[in-house]
C-alpha cells in the first residue's frame, strides 16, 4: 500500500462512498501483490487481419509488439512510413495491446496516418509496479534500433516499408505517463540511425498529493471518480511512495532538470 499519510483530506462534501474495486472489477491480493482481473477485456487476435502481426519483445517478461500497417488500399509503396511506438492506458494496472479497443485505434491510425504502428505490450501493476513499464518502453525503442540497423534480417515490415528517421512516442493516459517518461531513457542512449522527431501525449496520466481543481470537480465522475484513480496509483506506484513521487508528479522537486533534459533531447533529434 502507498503512504499517503501526509495527504490532506478531501472537504466531507468530497468524499466518495463508491468501492473502487468494485467499479474496476479487481480483487487485490495483498500477500502476493497480485491482481484478479474480473472487468471485461474483450481481445482480438492479431491472426485474424492480414495488416496485423505480433513480435516477441523479451520472453522473460512476457512482452511484444503488436505492428500494424496501413491497409493495400491506403499504402503507397514508393513512399517509406512514419513509425509510431505506442502504449495503451489502463491506469498501468488494466488492459492490453491486444484489447480490441486498443487494437482498433491503432489500426485506425494506421490507415489513416500512413503509418506503422508499433503497440507495446508492456508489463502491468502491481505484479510488475513501476518502473517495470518504463523498462519496457525503452527497451521496445532498442528493439526498433536493432531492427533498423539490421538490414538484412530485421524486421521486414519495418525494412520494407518505415522510415527510421521519423519515429514517434505516443501514449494515452497511463500510456501518456510511460511515453513521457521512457524520453528519458532515449535522451541518454545513442539511438541512431533512429530518430524520435516527437512526443505525441493523449490525455497524459500524472497526479499529486495536491488535488486539481479537476480532480475535485470530478469526484464523482461516472468513468474515472476520484477513489478509483487514487487506488491505481496506490497499485502502479513502487510500494511505500505517495503521489508527489516523480513517476507520478513531473512538477516536484528535481524533476525539472529530466524534463528540460527530455525536451532538449526531443529538440535536437
Amino acid at each position: 500500500m502507498a503512504d499517503d499519510s501526509s495527504e490532506p483530506p478531501l472537504p466531507n462534501s468530497m468524499t466518495s462512498t463508491m468501492n473502487p474495486y468494485e467499479l474496476l472489477g479487481i480483487i487485490h491480493n495483498p500477500t502476493t501483490d497480485t491482481l484478479t482481473r474480473n472487468s471485461p477485456n474483450p481481445i482480438t487476435n492479431s491472426n485474424d487481419d492480414p495488416d496485423t502481426k505480433d513480435i516477441e519483445l523479451n520472453p522473460k517478461n512476457k512482452t511484444w509488439i503488436r505492428i500494424f500497417r496501413p491497409s493495400e488500399s491506403q499504402h503507397n509503396h514508393e513512399q517509406l512510413l512514419p513509425l509510431i511506438i505506442y502504449f495503451h492506458g489502463g491506469g498501468f494496472i488494466l488492459r492490453n495491446a491486444n484489447s480490441t479497443i486498443f487494437h482498433n485505434f491503432c489500426k485506425s491510425m494506421a490507415n489513416q496516418l500512413s503509418a506503422i504502428v508499433l503497440s507495446v505490450e508492456y508489463r502491468l501493476a502491481p505484479e510488475n509496479r513501476l518502473p517495470a513499464a518504463y523498462e519496457d518502453a525503452v527497451e521496445s525503442l532498442i528493439w526498433v534500433q536493432n531492427q533498423a540497423l539490421d538490414t538484412i534480417n530485421g524486421e521486414p515490415w519495418l525494412r520494407n516499408y518505415g522510415d527510421f528517421s521519423e519515429c514517434f512516442i505516443m501514449g494515452c493516459s497511463a500510456g501518456g505517463n510511460i511515453a513521457y517518461n521512457s524520453c528519458l531513457g532515449p535522451s541518454e542512449l545513442d539511438l541512431e540511425p533512429m530518430k524520435i522527431c516527437g512526443l505525441i501525449l493523449n490525455q497524459p496520466y500524472f497526479g499529486g498529493l495536491e488535488r486539481s481543481e479537476s480532480e475535485l470537480r470530478l469526484v464523482d465522475d461516472k468513468y474515472v471518480p476520484l477513489i478509483v484513480n487514487d487506488l491505481m496509483w496506490e497499485l502502479g506506484l513502487p510500494v511505500g511512495v505517495n503521489r508527489d513521487h516523480a513517476y507520478c508528479n513531473p512538477f516536484v522537486v528535481g524533476v525539472g532538470d529530466n524534463l528540460e533534459r527530455k525536451l532538449r533531447f526531443i529538440k535536437n533529434v
